[in-house]
């Protein structure tokens, strides 16, 4: 995989790491894949209306025949954490702070070749991401990491800026094939790239005394925070089907492998199982109908199994159980922390109304509830650095055929201010108090496609 991830630094791809964070609509997966599907609450395991089958469900790429897609979103995410009626250490180590990265470029790629009536080979370039933060140190209490030398703690009592960026850049070869007139299956090899950093969490690396003498939180001291990017590659498989039950009515379902990824050395004091971050195995369901002849109506279920996924799924307070702590629930640990994220089930409905000729204009909605919980102990404060809770989001969009016969589709994405509160982890250490996590998102992206 190490070969792998020399291939995408040096293929020109590669270059579209740079501008692909931050995509936490549903969980960190996006709303949609496409900006057609965008526009329609992500809704797409029944359509075939442009070349993101990859993404999606390959077995319709076939029947969307050849064709380019070239698109950008420009997405903004407004992420906010606080604590409140901390009282260990001399009075509480209360806190809010604003993420303050907030505009991100987010382009999409895509392209599908009719070799025969039957088969169709393409490519759809995507991204997750989305545990994308930056928050500014704004506490008045010293940090609890030795290194600082008493300079003001950030939110997780490191110093300075605290913040994480994870990028994920996927790319999708699909080959799709009709097994009959109304019916097809796709398949589509991933090829993941994915980078990551973490800033600010000194206090969990270091070695400190609370009382029983000298400890570290983590497995690995020196590989948990402030060490730049690192890059992992790794592969997985989409495989799809697609079926034209009537004329009014299709199905369709695509089931995503989990792909593995390689480690992240640099971060194998951080992340479960010495720096694992595999991206979770999805599934999706799909029906589209054909209400009136200027109207489909579409809807999908779409099932993210993140509790398949150590680093991800792990409890929180894993790290926090015993005190001093030993394996294996320190940070890197096989049980240490993950963020606690449960199973997502997402659903996405969306619709598309031909307004005139060469006018189509779409609507969606999608929900998901957050794989972060309001309430349970110490699921709040490791998520400071990726608050991905946000689960209701409204959808709109547009496509206009030009005159030759290319196309221009916009899209636009807004996710309702969700926050949610819990018990602080810092309870276990002394500090207490309660964390609210809150964000909201917006999104605008144009597309241009053509036919060939």
């Amino acid at each position: 995989m190490r070969r792998l991830n020399r291939f995408f630094k040096l293929t020109p791809l590669a270059a579209l790491c740079v501008t692909l964070p931050a995509l936490a609509t549903n969980g960190y997966f996006s709303h949609g894949y496409g900006m057609k599907a965008k526009g329609m609450g992500g809704a797409a395991t029944a359509t075939a209306s442009d070349s993101f089958g990859g993404a999606v469900n390959p077995a319709a790429m076939v029947f969307a025949g050849e064709r380019l897609d070239v698109g950008l979103d420009v997405f903004s995410p407004r992420r906010s954490a606080s604590r409140q009626g901390s009282t260990g250490f001399g009075g509480g180590y209360d806190g809010y702070a604003d993420s303050d990265s907030n505009y991100f470029f987010v382009p999409e790629f895509g392209y599908n070749k009719v070799v025969n009536s039957k088969l169709t080979l393409g490519v759809s370039v995507y991204g997750n991401g989305g545990m994308n933060t930056n928050y500014d140190s704004k506490s008045a209490n010293p940090s609890f990491a030795p290194s600082c030398q008493g300079a003001p703690s950030n939110l997780l009592f490191g110093c300075g800026r605290l913040g994480v960026d994870l990028m994920q850049l996927i790319i999708a070869p699909t080959a799709s094939y009709k097994i009959s007139e109304a019916h097809s299956i796709g398949i589509s090899p991933l090829l993941g790239y994915q980078r990551f950093k973490v800033e600010g969490l000194q206090a969990f690396d270091e070695t400190l005394n609370m009382g029983f003498g000298p400890f570290t939180f983590t497995s690995s001291q020196g590989n948990t925070t402030n060490r730049g990017y690192d890059g992992a590659t790794g592969f997985g498989v989409r495989v799809g089907w697609m079926g034209k039950i009537s004329d009014t009515v299709t199905l369709g379902a695509a089931y995503s492998s989990k792909i593995r990824m390689d480690k992240f050395e640099k971060y194998k004091g951080l992340f479960a199982e010495q720096g694992g971050f595999d991206i979770p195995e999805n599934y999706n369901f799909g029906i589209a109908v054909k209400a009136m002849p200027t109207l489909m109506v579409a809807f999908d279920v779409q099932q993210i199994n993140y509790s398949k996924v150590a680093s991800i799924a792990n409890g929180v307070a894993n790290t926090l159980l015993s005190l001093p702590p030993v394996a294996p629930n320190r940070l890197g640990d096989a049980n240490g922390s993950g963020f606690n994220w449960r199973d997502q089930t997402v659903y996405k409905l969306g619709a598309e109304y031909e307004y005139a000729k060469g006018v189509v204009l779409r609507g969606g909605f999608n929900y998901g509830r957050s794989p972060i919980r309001d309430g349970d102990m110490a699921d709040i404060s490791f998520n400071i650095i990726a608050p991905g809770v946000v689960e209701k989001h409204l959808t709109l969009g547009a496509t206009w055929t030009l005159a030759s016969k290319a196309e221009l589709t916009f899209s636009y994405m807004h996710a309702f201010t969700k926050s949610v509160t819990g018990p602080s982890a810092t309870a276990l250490l002394g500090v207490g108090g309660t964390e609210t996590l809150k964000m909201s998102q917006n999104a605008l992206g144009i597309a241009y496609g053509v036919k060939f």
